[in-house]
């Protein structure tokens, strides 16, 4: 998917992603569509595909004022940005034409068809958790704040804000003019609303924590909203990218996932909503109103295509414009002089990462000597080279390697046969016959992994590893899932033994809403059960404080008690590798990645394939 910035939390990836502006973690399904921006979907952290904001940092010329030690923070985290958007610098680019613009003003009119391997679950990001629906309500929504190109943070609903001494109040000043879709004025009242909903115990959101930290809000005008900390909260201001809600639409509905909006969304963002088959397409047509200017792409059209191998043969036929490229795809299928005359493609290090999680209350998973062995017996390097063809590097924890709070100097797990059969021995796994699995009180070692059906790099992962540990003593079944059923049926649900799953990495590094032991409820993000004391004080340490030292010495604590307990196995941060068509011009590759300014691009007249008009 072409895919608008995410400012929230963390999101589980069905393939491989490119962030939004946001904070809001998510699973991604990891066909990794390819989201070039910072998230602007929530306020959570992880996109389970997983990413961040208190380092935050503010645009040059936003407006803002940051007084005291929110402007040393703000100067000492804008310092790392640049370095840590794309694994230290832009995308690269290859095809007739990549990344440069064409002569000529822009033109309006032409749609664009995106590939993707998941669908949406609904489009109210508050109440989803998936990256699939989170990048498909990025084209209908806005939050407060978003992250720029350069994965700084700027205004977005709000004009500008200003930051108290104490860094514990923030005032925002909102944009006049604005109107939601159907046509009522958007005020400081949606906002309220908004926050009101995020806190309420009737609303299933994973989100809600950030909003929880506040002690106090206020709209003393249409245009002002003022929200107020109890303490120094590090991911307050970029908490705000969450997805503004309509207090006009919403407010007789006490749960809003089962309001009509979550399935026909109206919202202030660039896109109206126009239609959701499901399983087939999503359709958003550009708004004509926008408040930064009409979209030039008159249509945006998602068509769920399961197989990435059926997706490139639509790529290629003309039935989809945009979609990631698997990496036999990108290294083997598309360097023919025909293909590079018709496509741009661009590389660059996901923010995401792919691991092997297991259900901690599993018998089985419970002695952290087993989870180390299976760290041992799984072929990182095997699984680089023989999945990846090399467009990826080692995953030592849940940070994006090269950024401030990556923890370079964690316990590594090289794979050792000799070693990992060793701790199974201790945790009393043994041999007792020959059919070549291990056994403990009369059991088997046997279990299933469940991932999301289509995904040819999780497919392979999975047959790696299955290899792996049976020579380990380990018999592994393999299971996929839809997308939307193994999220909602599995994983929210708790019902698997281990899964192989991908979370996107915002550039906020508070990962409360993954690995808090308050946070492992249904549909909550810690979906393995991950609990530790030192864990959770260390969390909440990390986003209890504006000092930089103390934020990077409570996250690389963290990541090396991860790397210990091996809650997951992590296994690769794979590279984004997005291809676009090269109709499309006013694509500007940046740290923030190729789609942040997904409303610029554009097709020239002559080369219009659709003729829809905004």
């Amino acid at each position: 998917m072409v895919h608008r910035r995410r400012t929230t939390g963390p999101v589980l990836r069905p393939g491989a992603d490119v962030p939004r502006a946001g904070r809001v973690p998510a699973p991604r399904d990891d066909g990794l569509g390819f989201l070039p921006g910072a998230g602007v979907a929530g306020a959570a952290r992880a996109a389970r595909d997983g990413v961040p904001v208190g380092e935050d940092h503010v645009a040059e010329g936003s407006g803002v004022k940051a007084i005291g030690r929110w402007r040393l923070l703000i100067a000492a985290v804008s310092a790392v940005a640049f370095l840590s958007g794309c694994g230290g610098g832009k995308p690269e680019g290859e095809g007739k034409g990549a990344g440069k613009a064409a002569a000529g003003p822009p033109e309006y009119g032409d749609a664009i068809v995106e590939g993707s391997i998941g669908d949406v679950s609904g489009f109210l990001s508050a109440v989803t958790s998936d990256a699939s629906s989170h990048e498909a309500a990025g084209y209908v929504f806005n939050g407060l704040v978003r992250y720029d190109k350069k994965l700084t943070l700027e205004g977005e609903l709000a004009e500008s804000w200003e930051i108290s001494p104490d860094g514990k109040r923030i005032t925002f000043r909102l944009r006049k003019g604005v109107r939601w879709h159907d046509g009522a004025p958007f005020t400081s009242d949606d906002v309220m609303f908004t926050y009101r909903r995020m806190i309420d115990p009737k609303t299933p959101t994973p989100y809600g924590e950030d909003f929880r930290q506040v002690k106090r809000a206020s709209a003393p005008d249409p245009h002002t909203f003022v929200v107020e900390y109890g303490k120094p909260f590090a991911p307050a201001l970029g908490s705000w990218g969450m997805h503004i809600l309509p207090k006009h639409l919403l407010e007789k509905y006490p749960d809003i996932s089962k309001s009509p909006l979550n399935k026909r969304p109206v919202g202030t963002g660039p896109f109206r909503f126009v239609e959701w088959k499901t399983g087939e397409k999503t359709v958003f047509d550009a708004s004509p109103d926008y408040f930064e200017g009409k979209p030039y792409i008159a249509r945006v059209i998602t068509r769920v295509i399961p197989d990435q191998a059926t997706m490139f043969l639509e790529l290629k036929s003309g039935g989809v414009d945009t979609m990631t490229l698997t990496p036999p795809q990108y290294t083997r299928q598309t360097e023919a002089e025909e293909f590079r005359k018709s496509f741009n493609k661009f590389k660059y290090t996901a923010s995401a990462y792919t691991y092997l999680g297991f259900r901690l209350s599993h018998p089985f998973f419970r002695d952290k000597r087993v989870r180390q062995a299976i760290a041992h017996a799984a072929d990182k390097k095997a699984l680089i080279d023989g999945v990846l063809l090399g467009l990826g590097q080692e995953a030592t924890g849940p940070y994006k390697p090269g950024t401030w709070a990556y923890n370079t100097g964690v316990k590594k797990y090289p794979h050792d046969l000799v070693r990992a059969r060793a701790l199974l021995a201790e945790a009393g796994w043994k041999e007792t016959d020959k059919d070549g699995v291990l056994k403990k009180d009369g059991r088997r070692f046997e279990f299933t992994v469940i991932t999301n059906a289509g995904n040819e790099a999780r497919a392979k992962t999975a047959a790696i590893l299955q290899q792996n540990l049976a020579d380990a003593g380990i018999r592994m079944e393999i299971r996929t899932v839809e997308w939307a059923a193994f999220i909602n049926e599995f994983i929210d649900k708790r019902k698997f033994d281990a899964v192989i799953l991908g979370w996107n990495i915002t550039p906020e590094p508070d990962q409360f809403d993954i690995w808090h032991s308050s946070k492992t409820g249904p549909k909550e993000l810690n979906h393995v059960g991950f609990a530790n004391a030192e864990v959770d004080r260390l969390l909440d340490e990390g986003r209890s404080t504006f000092d930089l030292e103390k934020r990077k010495k409570a996250y690389f604590r963290i990541q090396e008690i991860l790397a210990e307990e091996q809650p997951y196995v992590f296994l690769y941060v794979p590279e984004a590798l997005p291809v676009v068509h090269n109709r499309f011009r006013g694509i500007e590759p940046a740290p923030a990645g190729i789609s942040y300014n997904f409303i610029k691009w554009y097709v020239p007249k002559a080369l219009q394939k659709h003729k829809i008009q905004p």
